[in-house]
């Protein structure tokens, strides 16, 4: 017997498919940018360069940076936004009560481009799908003359 979540998490679990909404957005972008800075640094032999000698955004050689070096930063933002991604993950899916599977292909999301759009969305028709058939159909309260 598959397990259900509980009726009193289904605030929070609307809260959690916000958060983990976001949080794959956000993943995958970086994830986006964080590919289009490796074809830069190992296929043309640059980085991203913020502020420097070259200009205002700049394809400059590794050892001539002198200014914000954007890629290391992208590196950065990727690295911990996934942290939050797995986290949200984690938190949807313990609240969902789903199988352990799950989280391991929601996990992936953060990791393969272009992947986290496609579960993101996946995932969030999967949950409200799963709350709309918990929640009891409220009947309408007929207007009293």
């Amino acid at each position: 017997m598959a397990l259900t979540p509980k009726l009193s998490d289904i605030p929070k679990i609307r809260g959690a498919l916000k958060l983990y909404r976001v949080t794959s957005i956000i993943t995958g972008t970086f994830l986006l940018l964080l590919v289009l800075m490796m074809i830069f640094r190992y296929g043309l032999g640059v980085d991203i360069e913020l502020g420097g000698p070259f200009g205002f955004l700049a394809l400059t050689p590794r050892a001539q940076l002198t200014a914000i070096d954007l890629s290391t930063l992208i590196l950065i933002a990727h690295g911990w936004f996934y942290v939050l991604y797995l986290f949200s993950d984690f938190r949807l899916w313990s609240m969902m009560r789903w199988r352990f599977r799950t989280f391991l292909l929601i996990a992936l999301g953060g990791v393969i481009p272009f992947l986290s759009f496609i579960v993101e969305r996946r995932v969030h028709v999967r949950t409200v799908a799963e709350l709309a058939a918990l929640e009891p159909i409220s009947t309408p309260v007929e207007a009293a003359h």
